[in-house]
């Protein structure tokens, strides 16, 4: 059947789209990330098929980017299902605007975003504390950010045991890789307080 062949073909140019994207996002982010921007849980960034349903359809970095010295390091290459955590927050954020398909997550601290809100980015919050019994954070705090349209930035403050942690969203893993790299400039140019 010709038009199935055109079809699979297509997914599959799509998908290696994607993951070429990514690569080259990788590629970027870790020139100009500071490392400082890395949370203990480590980072990801993330970028969804059209229409992605499942963390499958979500490219990321194997193993997700550390700290390594005073360096962000990929453990590992980009490839599809390589998320749980980040890939749900964009799976999420689809649901209200298909066009977000990439995210990824970085430390928070009031400075940061003080940094995010001096740069003029949209900001939501959401409180832990107030997530409904039976849901999955990320599902959830995702959700009741995009309510009235979809932030740059979505971050917590954690909770018992659960490190609190900023999600940059946009379009194209470039345009994240663009942000982190507009804070990490930032936060280069002034020391962070130490608690």
């Amino acid at each position: 059947m010709p038009g199935m062949r055109t079809v699979i073909t297509m997914t599959g140019e799509i998908r290696t789209m994607v993951l070429l994207a990514l690569e080259d996002a990788v590629k970027e982010l870790i020139q100009v990330m500071a490392a400082d921007l890395i949370p203990e849980v480590g980072s990801n960034i993330v970028y969804a098929l059209p229409q992605a349903r499942d963390k499958e359809d979500v490219a990321a970095v194997q193993g997700r980017i550390v700290r390594l010295g005073n360096s962000p390091h990929p453990v590992g290459p980009v490839d599809f299902g390589a998320s749980d955590h980040v890939a749900r927050i964009v799976l999420t954020v689809m649901k209200f605007d298909p066009e977000v398909r990439s995210a990824a997550n970085i430390r928070y601290s009031p400075e940061i975003i003080g940094i995010i809100e001096d740069l003029l980015l949209e900001t939501c919050s959401f409180d832990r504390e107030n997530e409904p019994p039976g849901t999955r954070t990320m599902d959830w705090g995702v959700a009741f950010c995009c309510r009235t349209g979809v932030p740059d930035v979505i971050f917590d403050r954690g909770a018992l045991g659960k490190e609190p942690m900023i999600r940059i969203v946009a379009e194209h893993p470039a345009e994240v890789v663009a942000i982190i790299g507009r804070i990490s400039t930032r936060i280069r140019m002034v020391p962070e307080k130490r608690e």
